[in-house]
């Protein structure tokens, strides 16, 4: 090839690898403004808020596009869409607007949000953290999906009644470090009292739906379970829980003592089975700081009592061969009847609906197994399942109120008027 037509070829060639060259991309500042650091923060910060759970309709509905019924003491609240979806979601609010409704508890026209959405706790995020879940957010699909939130029954449904709910019960304002404390137990607080939210089930609350703050995490009844007292009580709480306990719990769904299920198997599969082992070991910290509040004078029941003895014979019967003759179950598959925080609660509301309807444990990527147990409601009658919650309630150093047929035949009813 004569020189000329050689040097024209090398020439044309190198114009055309210089026209196609892709210049480089940092990763932390991509095309468009994004910035994957910021998403992917934002990303983590989503799973420990457990948006998802909240956000999408378990029956079928696309993630984060809202439409899941959100039950409240005053009636029923729907979940909205926080996709980026510009007419029916949150595709064109303003980075003001979002921070407004997540940590102040502010819709875009200025009313008030109802608690369900839980910026009493969310209040406590940094704006940096906000703006990272809203930039993770801007990356997922849009779904076009209108929802109508409020679906409480009058007075309830007047928005304006919230000012005064927030008057006595919203503490406005970030999380703030208690200097005496170590930086891991700072960052267990600011996860369990923020982005985590888990005084919004484990606190009791008054008559109007606020937080006990007297009580915090020491318990309450919601959604037809009894979200356990997560102190560090003896009797009642996380007591005989190690920290490490604590971490493996929330990341595997189980533990040497129990397993989540419910409302709890929701959080654990949806959030804290995805947080690092530093943000699982800090909670844990946090958690086991807290004090418990146990009376010593708590007794059980005398092994001669007759409830104690119709239900240590259906025990015998029934439960025994799974949890054993001394309620040891078997770890990491079978609770520990001895230590589970649900069986010496103040309410034996979570110990009925497992008796009576049966439950299955979370399904992880470490612990995939789900053990399920049956439920008896079909074969013992109300006083034949009060007797042996009594019975599982007071054995085995356990100390509790004992359950009338009454309290079965409340759990029966209310069970039958769910879904879930």
């Amino acid at each position: 090839m004569p020189d000329p037509v050689r040097k024209a070829l090398s020439l044309g060639a190198a114009l055309l690898l210089a026209a196609c060259r892709v210049p480089a991309v940092s990763a932390g500042n991509p095309p468009g403004g994004q910035d994957f650091t910021e998403i992917e923060r934002g990303r983590y910060l989503t799973s420990a808020a457990d948006c998802v759970a909240c956000h999408t309709n378990p029956d079928g509905g696309k993630s984060f596009a809202g439409g899941r019924p959100i039950e409240t003491p005053f009636g029923i609240v729907v979940s909205a869409n926080i996709t980026p979806d510009a007419q029916t979601g949150i595709g064109d609010w303003t980075a003001k607007q979002f921070d407004d409704a997540v940590r102040q508890g502010k819709r875009r026209d200025g009313k008030r949000l109802y608690p369900a959405m839980p910026y009493v706790y969310y209040t406590k995020m940094s704006a940096a953290d906000v703006q990272a879940i809203r930039a993770y957010l801007n990356t997922i699909p849009a779904v076009h999906h209108d929802v109508e939130t409020n679906q409480l029954p009058f007075p309830f449904s007047i928005r304006w009644g919230m000012r005064l709910w927030n008057s006595l019960y919203f503490e406005p304002g970030p999380f703030v470090a208690d200097p005496s404390r170590s930086p891991a137990w700072n960052r267990g607080a600011y996860l369990v009292e923020g982005p985590g939210h888990c005084g919004s089930c484990h606190t009791p609350k008054g008559t109007f739906g606020g937080d006990k703050n007297k009580r915090a995490l020491q318990g309450y009844s919601l959604q037809g379970w009894f979200a356990p007292d997560i102190t560090n009580d003896e009797r009642r709480g996380l007591g005989e829980w190690s920290p490490a306990d604590v971490s493996e719990f929330l990341r595997s769904g189980h533990n040497r003592f129990a397993g989540a299920a419910g409302p709890m198997a929701d959080e654990v599969v949806h959030s804290s089975s995805n947080m690092t082992e530093a943000d699982l070991n800090a909670i844990a910290q946090y958690l086991k700081s807290m004090p418990g509040h146990s009376s010593p004078e708590d007794r059980p029941l005398s092994a001669d009592n007759p409830r104690m003895k119709a239900g240590g014979a259906i025990y015998q019967d029934l439960c025994a061969a799974c949890h054993h003759q001394d309620g040891a179950g078997v770890s990491h598959l079978i609770p520990n009847l001895k230590v589970a925080a649900s069986v010496a609660a103040t309410e034996p509301t979570s110990v009925l609906r497992v008796i009576i309807r049966g439950t299955r444990t979370a399904a992880t990527q470490s612990e995939p197994t789900a053990p399920a147990m049956p439920g008896y409601g079909w074969q013992l009658t109300d006083q034949q399942i009060a007797d042996v919650s009594t019975y599982v309630r007071n054995s085995w150093g356990n100390a509790a109120s004992s359950v009338s047929a009454g309290d079965v035949r409340a759990a029966r009813e209310d069970l039958q008027a769910r879904s879930n």
